[in-house]
């Protein structure tokens, strides 16, 4: 070929790509720049809970080019950390990060989101919102309230909560003052004890000055950052009420409707992978803390049996209650109760046995 026709061709070519391209470029120059505020309902010092905003906020700025822009507050910069779902509905913020069960109070459905007491494990949270068609119930009973709802995190199952005092019966919770949110406080407070809802950050106040009997808060490595081990030295385990707790992401619904779908993708792919980090972090984490924690003269103890037992009958009771009366409730209640027994009997089979034979076989 002469070296002219091949410039002819090559010329030809050249124009031909500019012309597939050119709409591709137009439609990135003309994507607009979103600046969003997220309201987190937890403090910066607790990393690994706060940081699931913060690799939200990344990953989707990385996926846009930085035209996407959220920008992460901590729990009472912008807003309260326990009125974060409000500010959403109302768009006051057009996102925030929080527990949904701070807001069972407005609805006890609000738990399914997040925890309920002798309920899903992690992985059982995650199979349910995923595969198990949690999401779509969640997703329809958070249309009510003007939100889109993603999965945005899990602890793992986290500790029982540190006690002033050694819990040895049931008769030990009478009277006993203890910040626990959500359906665990009002099992709690069936059984006796007297519930608070307190924010991270003020939870270490309350128990100093004699506020606070009992409190729980995560696991080992948010609690030794939050200082409870110098206050009060027994640590009780498992917390029952959260046996694989979800946070999640609260996007305003006129919010998200706006984005263009680029966007919407970016966050929904973001929300994926804070959601796995968080996990992931806690795993990792919490059994170096909890060394270090023992080592620092922590207590160790399981609830007494009489505990556990009038904390379960209490729980299914308080359901049974709950969906006589709250429509909402009920149909949500009824097929997550189907999914849960039905891991429960493959968990059983599989994943328990191996697990103790691990723990227990030396």
């Amino acid at each position: 070929m002469h070296r002219r026709d091949f410039l002819k061709g090559a010329g030809s070519a050249s124009l031909a790509g500019a012309a597939v391209l050119a709409p591709q470029l137009a439609q990135a120059a003309d994507t607009p720049v979103v600046k969003w505020r997220l309201a987190s309902s937890f403090p910066k010092s607790l990393d690994t809970i706060y940081g699931a905003a913060e690799i939200l906020s990344k990953r989707v700025a990385a996926l846009t080019n930085g035209k996407f822009e959220i920008r992460v507050f901590a729990g009472g910069e912008l807003v309260p950390g326990l009125q974060v779902l409000d500010a959403v509905q109302n768009g006051t913020v057009e996102c925030g990060h929080s527990a949904s069960y701070y807001y069972v109070g407005k609805n006890m459905a609000f738990a399914f989101d997040c925890a309920m007491p002798f309920g899903l494990t992690a992985r059982q949270q995650n199979a349910w919102m995923v595969a198990g068609g949690g999401l779509e119930l969640m997703r329809e009973f958070f249309k009510g309230y003007n939100i889109v709802q993603f999965p945005g995190g899990n602890t793992g199952t986290q500790m029982g909560g540190w006690f002033r005092h050694e819990i040895k019966s049931l008769a030990d919770l009478k009277g006993l003052k203890m910040r626990i949110p959500g359906l665990g406080g009002k099992i709690m407070a069936r059984l006796g004890a007297v519930p608070q809802t307190l924010p991270g950050g003020d939870i270490y106040p309350a128990l100093e000055r004699g506020a606070l009997d009992a409190a729980e808060w995560v696991g080992p490595y948010d609690d030794e950052k939050l200082g409870f081990y110098k206050i009060a030295k027994h640590y009780y385990y498992p917390g029952w009420w959260e046996g694989g707790p979800q946070l999640s992401f609260m996007v305003n619904q006129q919010k998200w409707t706006a984005l263009p779908e680029q966007y919407r993708q970016a966050f929904e792919v973001a929300a994926i992978e804070a959601n796995a980090a968080m996990l992931a972090q806690y795993d990792a984490k919490n059994p170096p803390a909890m060394m270090r924690l023992v080592q620092q003269g922590v207590k160790l103890h399981a609830f007494p049996k009489d505990v556990m037992l009038a904390a379960r009958r209490t729980a299914f009771e308080l359901f049974d209650e709950e969906a006589a009366k709250n429509p909402a409730f009920k149909k949500i209640y009824i097929e997550w109760k189907r999914f849960r027994d039905s891991e429960i009997q493959w968990f059983k089979v599989a994943e328990a046995p191996y697990a103790n034979f691990l723990y227990y076989v030396k």
